[in-house]
């Protein structure tokens, strides 16, 4: 009679899990996974368990030096290992704590003014005009813009619902006017393509974990783009 003990998740399932757990972005996800992996690949697939505080310095060390990594992509690999052992690994080290993060660099911004603004939108046409517009206008981060759905766009009060945006966190933000009517142009667009996409039994939008599973499918129902 075969055996139904289910084997134990890979190291880097259990952390994809536990980051799912706690409703990180998947952004954050891909991100610690990429780190988690080159740790482990950089001690020659050594388990983190059978590591510790010298390897995990040598690899930082490593990527400051022979890497030349910025101070921002080493505390996001240091992040990432402390997440490994602390919340996948349930491992709590006194030098856990005594790692020691690189020093910030100060860095003076580059703010355009409002006519190189204006130049620059002017410069960048079509959908990808419109989404530089949109951005800009509202402050919505890239993602969150690329994501935007047409139930998303509320023209009577002039404001866009952004739904699962940093910190997996819904929130509103102004519509405006200037791109009321290139939006509605787009929804335009949007719906000829949802039309052909239903007489040609092409897959709807992509919906996330638990919709999905409830669904069996994919909704027939368009994005923005």
């Amino acid at each position: 009679m075969a055996s139904t003990v289910q084997p134990a998740p890979r190291l880097l399932g259990q952390l994809r899990t536990s980051i799912r757990y706690r409703h990180y972005s998947l952004r954050t996800e891909k991100a610690y996974v990429y780190w988690v992996r080159a740790y482990v690949h950089y001690h020659r697939l050594k388990h983190p368990r059978e590591m510790g505080a010298a390897e995990v310095t040598a690899f930082l060390n490593w990527l400051s030096g022979a890497r030349g990594c910025a101070p921002a992509t080493h505390n996001q690999a240091l992040s990432a290992i402390l997440f490994l052992y602390r919340e996948v690994l349930q491992v709590e080290l006194p030098w856990l704590t005594e790692l020691q993060r690189p020093k910030q660099r100060d860095y003076v911004p580059v703010v355009l003014s409002r006519s190189e603004v204006k130049h620059l939108l002017a410069a960048i046409e079509g959908v990808e005009g419109l989404i530089a517009r949109l951005l800009y206008g509202t402050g919505m981060r890239l993602m969150e813009g690329l994501r935007l759905r047409v139930k998303d766009l509320d023209f009577d009060r002039t404001a866009i619902t952004v739904h699962q945006g940093k910190g997996s966190k819904d929130r509103r933000v102004m519509l405006p006017d200037s791109l009321t009517a290139p939006l509605k142009t787009q929804l335009q667009r949007a719906h000829s393509i949802w039309e052909q996409d239903r007489h040609d039994n092409a897959p709807g939008v992509f919906m996330p974990d638990a919709p999905a599973r409830k669904h069996h499918r994919l909704v027939p129902e368009r994005q923005f783009g």
